[in-house]
């Protein structure tokens, strides 16, 4: 059994942490998913220029993913319409209607210049084996930018799961820009469909937000809206209205769609209702408007973290200019690789040092006789000397070359390459203004991209509070109490108690001093004669001070309990006085006067004394009584 026990605990510990760290949460350096990353990973392989069918992407890349092409292909549409990594041609679905895409093998796509820029560079990406072993994949790519606020995500994990809102493209760039100048930022969740947010609890990434749909109320008979909330789509939006107008929540004639390429769905409204009392319900009762925790989880070096936006910023601000650096350092390596190689061939061909090896008759008298011929050129060649792999390149130049060798052209070439290392020292220098540079230069093509809508803000953010269903609701449901019966609801023939909401409860005090809150029914069992029945608003029930007069169970004493009732549990029989005892009188009256009728003994003349109930003070639901008097109680008589 300990083995058994055993392997199920490492089993289910390695599935846990393969659904953690390579399915569901994005890494903190690229910001993608597992499938996303292999996604872009096979669009840079199959990278010509032109548009590739989806179906043959989705192709390619399970040679690197291991779960079938149907979630490579949902994949893809979604990180397609987020717009700013793959290129799309076709019908990739509609994010406002939910409508799904064509078939893969109808629709194409192809990676963007922007996706180039912030990922592809094969030489700084660290790679590992594809789960068969036949290839190579990322294990993450080198991204330049915050990619994990640009996209957002959203996924489930075991015991743990992330969802990270969208956010402006521009304005997170211009986020790492003004973190690397040393100046402050905040960012915004921005989302596709538009609409309103109410960022005011989103405490950097890790509250939660307030999103409403755009209204238009200029027509008083009609409402249309414009712009949806973020993770509802004009069919899910308008299922919620149509069930509340059956609920009667909201009253309406008709509700249409004439959504195209913008959201535009019309409410026509009953008789009798206009608009702006209208706009309070379906925020309260509908899709129009929502609330939507954030969890920002991440992978951060293996493991799963819980950051915030700004530490996201300074991260990826960090990992820019540590990228920028290493790349410039790459570009400057090459370029003092190639600017030797050009000096040596410039040697080699001017001085006719080719001409040593027509005489040799094997390879190593071959490369002896070049080594040879550099010798006395040594200072020329530069502080790297001369290696095999130097003669080697030096021997494939071909014959064409060597007859047509232009020296000009050579030194102007070697020049641009000094000047070029020159320039990228500097850079390295000055890191800092170069990596602004940098993100400037995406900002620009960002704001030509007619694509990604030009990076332009599609949500409003404001403030506004959220709408309470119950102050929405109309109180048009007759509570109705018979007091012979004890039957209390709303199909009860007797006495009107008051008028009240489905979203109502109701706190009944009966004849025995026990006191309960429940849901409106309509039939309920709440005993003959109850002394109050109300609505248990906390608000209003615990600004009323309940003065109970009982009569103790043994002894027969009177006594005075006030108190206030500040909480309850649905459906719990709370007591107020003692078990046995009986309730003489219930009042919620501030100030009252009442009279104690005691029960008449021999030689006792005084048989009523007069109270004031003010007189005693409130106290707690679980104290006792004060006793009024050591003398057996008959009734009270109020003044």
């Amino acid at each position: 059994m300990a083995y058994i026990k055993n392997l199920f605990d490492r089993n289910f510990l390695e599935y846990a942490s393969y659904v953690i760290k390579d399915r569901a949460i994005p890494d903190l350096e690229d910001g993608l998913k597992p499938v996303q990353r292999r996604i872009l990973h096979s669009l840079f392989e199959m990278d010509d220029g032109k548009f590739h069918k989806v179906a043959n992407v989705v192709g390619h890349c399970m040679k690197y993913h291991p779960h079938g092409d149907a979630s490579i292909g949902s994949a893809l549409v979604v990180l397609a319409n987020k717009e700013f990594f793959i290129d799309r041609q076709g019908n990739f679905g509609n994010i406002f209607t939910g409508d799904d895409a064509s078939a893969a093998r109808y629709i194409e796509c192809r990676a963007t210049p922007l996706a180039k820029d912030v990922f592809y560079n094969p030489k700084l990406t660290v790679t590992a084996d594809s789960y068969d072993g036949r290839n190579k994949e990322p294990v993450v790519f080198p991204a330049k930018i915050p990619v994990a606020l640009v996209l957002g995500a959203e996924g489930i994990a075991v015991g743990m799961s992330t969802k990270i809102l969208p956010h402006n493209i521009l304005e997170v760039l211009e986020a790492e820009k003004a973190c690397l100048e040393g100046k402050s930022f905040k960012l915004y969740p921005d989302f596709p469909t538009g609409g309103l947010v109410d960022v005011s609890d989103y405490k950097d990434g890790n509250g939660k937000v307030l999103v409403r749909a755009k209204l238009d109320t200029s027509d008083p008979k009609r409402i249309v809206i414009r712009e949806l909330p973020f993770g509802s789509t004009t069919e899910s939006l308008i299922n919620s209205v149509e069930t509340a107008a059956k609920a009667g929540r909201i009253k309406i004639q008709s509700i249409n769609d004439f959504t195209t390429e913008k959201v535009e769905i019309e409410i026509r409204l009953t008789r009798g209702v206009y608009s702006e009392e209208t706009v309070d319900a379906l925020f309260a009762f509908t899709e129009c408007e929502q609330s939507i925790s954030v969890n920002l989880l991440v992978i951060d070096n293996n493991l799963p973290a819980v950051l915030n936006i700004t530490e996201i910023i300074q991260r990826h601000a960090q990992q820019l200019l540590k990228l920028l650096t290493k790349e410039l350092e790459l570009e400057k390596k090459e370029l003092q690789n190639k600017f030797h190689f050009r000096r040596l061939e410039r040697i080699f061909i001017e001085d006719g040092l080719y001409k040593v090896i027509e005489t040799m008759k094997t390879p190593e008298a071959v490369e002896k006789a070049i080594l040879d011929s550099f010798a006395p050129r040594l200072k020329e060649a530069g502080n790297q000397g001369v290696s095999h792999e130097d003669v080697e390149h030096l021997l494939r130049i071909p014959i064409r070359r060597l007859s047509l060798y232009d020296i000009n052209k050579a030194k102007a070439e070697m020049r641009e390459i000094q000047a070029r290392v020159k320039e990228i020292n500097g850079h390295l220098k000055n890191i800092t203004p170069y990596g602004i540079g940098f993100l400037d230069s995406i900002i620009n093509k960002v704001k030509a991209n007619e694509e990604v809508g030009r990076g332009v803000r599609k949500t409003l953010v404001g403030t506004f509070e959220k709408i309470a269903v119950k102050e929405v609701v109309k109180k048009d449901i007759q509570l109705k109490y018979d007091s012979s019966t004890g039957y209390l609801g709303t199909g009860v023939s007797g006495e009107v108690i008051a008028e009240v909401s489905p979203f109502d409860r109701i706190l009944t005090l009966r004849n025995n001093g026990v006191y309960s809150v429940a849901d409106i029914s309509e039939k309920t069992f709440v005993g003959p004669n109850a002394w109050w029945i109300g609505v248990a608003d906390k608000e209003v029930i615990s600004n009323i001070v309940f003065t109970i007069i009982y009569k103790e169970p043994e002894t027969g004493y009177p006594c005075i309990k006030r108190c206030v009732i500040e909480g309850w549990i649905m459906n719990k029989e709370y007591a107020l006085i003692p078990e046995g005892a009986t309730a003489l009188h219930i009042d919620t009256q501030q100030n009252f006067s009442f009279a104690a009728h005691y029960t008449p003994k021999h030689r006792v003349k005084i048989t009523k004394e007069i109270f004031k109930a003010q007189d005693f003070s409130v106290r707690g639901l679980k104290a006792g009584g004060l006793r009024l008097a050591e003398r057996e109680i008959a009734r009270i008589e109020l003044k």
